[in-house]
């Protein structure tokens, strides 16, 4: 006797009306607006949805615990997938979301656990929380641009997720947003950034590396906990506030780079104030190498109440300080400078043009003492650097 499954179609016209559990293909009734709550739910031999052109909503646990069903596509009249809609459907491979859609509720596809591609439409700017979570075969991610903020937990536990690329149209990153993430190594933030929440990057053991942009104000505590295998973390934005636990048990961090002061410091070099090598060669473990300015951590062993020691790394706070303050005095040294110049020209322009060179020298202006030194105090930077 044959054990293959009888095939069993439904029409569905909706009114609220449930599918028999035996149900093995789906189609829609031209229509159907809206498909109920529960409507499908655990309906574990159905392997073939059709949905009609014209659907605006998938209610929420419509598919729920549909085991056999492997593939669905979300015409683009849908606008909306409910809560849990197709949570734990465990065969589910294939989700194909056309641009229209605009919102993907609290665990839409939770526990997918055979679901290794999703692209986020244009159309969706947020995706709410725990969406994707514990989807562990899911290898690629595509966000695309009108995404505002990825939720609480939205994609933590994705396992085998190597690599993502977060849209400038992203403002905020959700509280464990990718926690235990374990194979993701890249993570590229476009500018448009300004907030990751706490844990958002928690036991993402692979992450070897992090850009932070200058758009970001704020990395909350824990953000990146347990990333044992974080060497480098660039900050483009020096004043952004980090939490104390930020880079909690990130036992491999060394160091932490500053572009943005690479560059002004680059800036005063070029113009002529190379003594700040100097200055920078006595603030100790401050490496300036190859037109790129790192600045240590600081790292504490704590002995937790269960026993473990842990370790909390942090940017040295006070070399920072100290670098900050080393190039804008230089900064603000060299803008007298260039002030003196202006007005030394200005002097000039009044003489003849038959003014021999060192006639020019006598023209000259400078800034007097005083004036210098209230610049180059200026916010607290002294005449002592």
């Amino acid at each position: 006797m044959s054990n293959k499954r009888q095939k069993v179609s439904f029409l569905y016209t909706g009114f609220g009306v449930r599918a028999p559990k035996e149900v093995t293909h789906v189609r829609f009734h031209p229509g159907v607006a809206e498909v109920h709550e529960k409507a499908f739910q655990y309906c574990n031999n159905l392997k073939e949805v059709v949905l009609n052109n014209g659907l605006r909503e998938i209610g929420g646990s419509s598919f729920s615990g549909c085991n056999l069903l492997q593939s669905i596509n979300i015409p683009s009249t849908v606008i909306k997938i409910d809560d849990s809609a197709f949570m734990s459907c465990g065969s589910l491979k294939q989700v194909v979301l056309n641009e229209g859609l605009s919102e993907i509720g609290e665990d839409a596809f939770r526990n997918c656990t055979a679901l290794l591609r999703i692209a986020i439409p244009s159309t969706v700017d947020e995706i709410d929380q725990g969406a994707f979570r514990y989807c562990n075969r899911l290898r690629e991610l595509v966000l695309n641009g009108g995404l505002k903020k990825i939720g609480k937990h939205t994609f933590s536990n994705c396992i085998s997720l190597q690599s993502i690329t977060l849209p400038s149209t992203i403002i905020e990153i959700g509280p464990g947003a990718f926690i235990n993430c374990s194979s993701l190594r890249e993570v590229v933030i476009s500018g448009g950034l300004k907030r990751i929440e706490n844990s958002a990057f928690r036991d993402c053991t692979s992450l070897e590396r992090i850009i932070i942009p200058s758009t970001v104000g704020e990395i909350s505590d824990w953000v990146f906990d347990n990333c044992t295998y974080l060497r480098e973390v660039v900050i483009h934005n020096e004043g952004v506030q980090v939490g104390g636990k930020a880079f909690y048990n990130c036992s491999s961090l060394e160091r932490f780079k500053f572009p943005s002061l690479s560059i002004r410091l680059n800036n005063v070099i070029q113009a002529g104030q190379r003594d700040i090598e100097a200055k920078l060669d006595d603030i100790p473990a401050v490496e300036w190498r190859g037109g790129e300015l790192s600045v240590p951590a600081t790292s504490q062993q704590r002995r937790m109440p269960w026993g473990s020691m842990d370790t909390i790394v942090e940017v040295d706070k006070e070399k920072l300080y100290k670098i900050v303050q080393v190039i804008t005095y230089y900064e603000i040294k060299e803008a007298t400078i260039l002030f003196e110049l202006a007005l030394w020209k200005a002097k000039i322009g009044q003489v003849d043009d038959d003014v021999e060179l060192a006639g020019r020298e006598a023209c000259r202006i400078e800034v007097p003492g005083p004036v210098k030194e209230t610049i180059l105090q200026y916010l607290g930077y002294n005449t002592n650097v």
